[in-house]
């Protein structure tokens, strides 16, 4: 489907989670190494629960193409959990950094969404969590210290209109559940572009063993970056390749950003979480991503896998992986990081917005050709 400033906003208001019935990367035929979780999703993590509210509406200078996404690392819960994060170029921004760095420790909701938003979406998610957990207390840290992160959508929404509200925030954060994760045009992703085709929110995952026992590694991207000439899928240089279907802009371009979220249910400590976190990185550039001078790729890694204190909170007990036996897991953040943008990529749909600006979608028949004439296309 074609989205088009004359489609009635109503359709699109509020994508629900359920997958869209579209081909993912994988089943289009694109080899990836790695086993994959059940739903090939960060939400493979138990307890992991994604979120979304899609604003799409009006034309011209008032187009409406954005949205926030939201990641609840422990549920609908208060509980803080081990995070790490990881700048590889900072023409961005990442709330609630600081105490990570201070403490190992992330606390609240996670969010994503446009530039211009990142105040509004952190604001509410903290006040959401006070309408949910705050108990009255005299010294009363309900509102947590949440993470919201940014990438730029203002080719296609009018970014300066502040379109993103509290009850959106609420409305993602209500509506955060497990299972399948929609894809592409959708909550924060909406309006964004990658390697100057449609671009948006992707997510896979990956399955290790050690010692016999499995983990789990999820990863969440919000893509918005890359040059078409960059583009690089299962090794294939698709972008040099594809020459057609180039972005009709008004305004000047310039490179994005990505965020990219992992989350894992095995036991690391905040440094291991960073250390994971800088993975993502190696997934980006498999890609084709570069970390342009004006992109901001900002990553973190948060692990499901809490410390335990005893009764009187007067010590606190870490389980962690070895550090010699990480490689597992720093393959499986590469691996699930790099499928995350190509199934962001392959779910986008075009998309007119603000001025009449256009990106559209990469085109599945020239890729399918591609890919064969590479000899990487699996058969189905």
């Amino acid at each position: 489907m074609k989205t088009t400033p004359f489609l009635a906003a109503a359709l699109f208001a509020c994508l629900s989670l359920s997958a869209q019935k579209k081909e993912r990367a994988r089943e289009f035929g694109i080899p990836f190494d790695g086993k994959t979780g059940i739903h090939n999703a960060i939400t493979d993590v138990p307890g992991v629960l994604v979120g979304y509210k899609t604003l799409i509406s009006g034309s011209g200078k008032k187009a409406v193409r954005t949205g926030v996404t939201v990641i609840l690392p422990k549920g609908k819960t208060d509980e803080a959990y081990p995070a790490g994060w990881f700048c590889l170029n900072g023409d961005g921004e990442m709330t609630g950094t600081t105490v990570i760095d201070e403490y190992g420790l992330g606390y609240g909701p996670i969010g994503i969404t446009n530039t211009n938003s990142v105040g509004v979406v952190r604001d509410a998610m903290g006040a959401w969590s006070i309408k949910k957990f705050s108990k009255g207390d005299v010294i009363d840290f309900s509102f947590g210290l949440p993470v919201a992160a940014e990438t730029f959508d203002g080719l296609l929404n009018d970014i300066n209109g502040l379109h993103v509200k509290k009850e959106d925030v609420f409305e993602a954060l209500d509506n955060a559940a497990s299972g399948p994760i929609a894809e592409g045009n959708v909550g924060g992703g909406t309006g964004m572009s990658l390697f100057l085709f449609k671009g948006g929110s992707g997510t896979a995952s990956r399955v290790f063993k050690i010692d016999g026992k499995e983990y789990t590694i999820g990863a969440f991207v919000q893509g918005n970056f890359g040059g078409r000439k960059d583009l690089m899928i299962s090794g294939v240089p698709v972008g040099k390749e594809i020459t057609e279907a180039m972005p009709k802009i008004t305004t000047k371009e310039k490179d994005g950003s990505i965020i990219v979220i992992l989350a894992t249910d095995a036991p690391l400590l905040p440094s291991q979480l960073k250390q994971l976190a800088k993975r993502a990185s190696i997934g980006v550039a498999r890609t084709g991503g570069f970390a342009y001078n004006s992109s901001g790729d900002i990553f973190m890694a948060f692990s499901t896998a809490a410390p335990k204190s005893n009764e009187k909170e007067t010590l606190q007990t870490w389980t962690a992986l070895p550090k010699e036996l990480m490689d597992s897991p720093y393959r499986a953040a590469a691996q699930a990081t790099e499928e995350a943008i190509i199934n962001a990529l392959m779910a986008a749909e075009t998309m007119e917005g603000f001025n009449g600006n256009t990106i559209y979608e990469i085109p599945k028949d020239k890729l399918r050709e591609i890919m064969t004439k590479y000899g990487r296309m699996e058969k189905k």
